[in-house]
């Protein structure tokens, strides 16, 4: 399985966990806000922080269909296009250098997920280490294949793909210029429901591309990326916002500080007890191992010389003495010396 490298983080098997911080929209046009998150993903210990480059004109047709989560969210005024509200949440692109600039000084990388060509230069300029792809725009062939013209690794979301989107858009990446290429599992939905997550998919992806593979998670709560990690996924990005009561379309289904900070608590724990495939005892188990587990005891006082039945052993706590495995070896053999009721019996004592 191949690994790639995004700034000086390696991803892949083996490697930990590459966590981006999805910040999206819920900055709500705002740099204090903006920064504001940068801090929150720094104190919560993720890796990157990504936002989203895009301009509400060129990202959707003024005669788009209402989207339904918007409708129930009542974020789209009346009058409003779909057009129109990404257009008033939009990025102001000339935040980016200041934004890229206060991750760097907070020691996390600096993402965003460009949505046209002239946002994949941009990002470029600025140094960001790795071009995220959205989901949305993985038949966006163009963005695709200029994006891996850059040289840079590209994250590929695969919410709505099948295999056979997947194989187009490597396509094109190889098209572009052949760079390294993660993938993120993904269900499209805000929310998504459960029963549609189908994290084994990742799995699957795995055998199928040979690539890295990890879960961009659009659920309500902070669970399911430790258990994404559990079954193999080498990063999570997960959105989180300064607060779920502020307006926006991507507040409802984000993480608030705390919970970013214990999903991130969760995934570190959860590496840390993958452990090794090899069952074997530890060394915190040790003291235990010798006075919680089983061992032969005297039922009676047995004295010396006698020869000992069945009837005379105990099984008990501790276990540092003769193991209960070995009963049948101990019956019929005789006692080398007077032996108290309950004394622990060692090989020593029977002849």
């Amino acid at each position: 399985m191949k690994t790639i490298s995004v700034g000086d983080r390696r991803i892949g098997a083996g490697q930990p966990v590459f966590i981006i911080a999805e910040a999206g929209s819920n900055h709500n046009r705002s740099l204090p806000k903006a920064r504001a998150l940068i801090d929150t993903a720094a104190r919560a210990g993720a890796d990157a922080v990504k936002f989203q480059t895009y301009s509400g004109r060129t990202l959707y047709s003024r005669y788009t269909p209402g989207i339904s989560y918007l409708r129930r969210q009542k974020l789209i005024r009346k009058g409003e296009t779909v057009q129109d509200l990404l257009t008033r949440i939009e990025l102001p692109r000339e935040w980016q250098k200041r934004l890229a600039d206060h991750c760097r000084r907070r020691k996390v990388l600096f993402l965003s997920t460009p949505f046209d060509l002239p946002a994949v230069d941009e990002l470029d300029a600025l140094g960001v280490p790795a071009f995220k792809i959205a989901s949305f725009e993985i038949n966006h062939i163009p963005l695709i294949e200029h994006a891996a013209s850059k040289g840079k690794p590209l994250l590929v979301s695969t919410g709505m793909c099948d295999l056979k989107d997947i194989r187009l858009a490597l396509a094109a990446a190889k098209r572009g210029g052949n760079p390294p290429v993660a993938l993120f599992h993904c269900a499209i939905a805000y929310p998504p429901r459960y029963e549609d997550i189908n994290l084994r998919a990742m799995e699957t992806m795995r055998r199928a591309f040979r690539l890295p593979v990890g879960f961009s998670d659009h659920t309500m709560g902070p669970a399911l990326p430790a258990a994404a990690v559990a079954l193999g996924a080498c990063m999570i990005e997960k959105h989180f916002t300064l607060s779920r009561k502020m307006k926006g379309p991507d507040h409802p289904f984000s993480l608030e500080p705390d919970e970013l900070a214990a999903m991130v608590r969760a995934i570190r724990e959860t590496e840390q007890a993958l452990g090794s495939p090899e069952k074997r005892r530890t060394a915190a188990e040790d003291e235990l191992y010798l006075k919680a587990r089983r061992g032969l005891v005297a039922a009676r006082a047995i004295s010396r010389g006698e020869r000992i039945t069945s009837e005379m052993l105990e099984v008990k706590r501790p276990g540092f003495g003769i193991s209960p495995v070995d009963m049948a070896k101990v019956v019929g053999r005789r006692a080398g010396l007077n032996l108290r009721e309950d004394e622990i019996l060692r090989w020593e004592m029977l002849t």
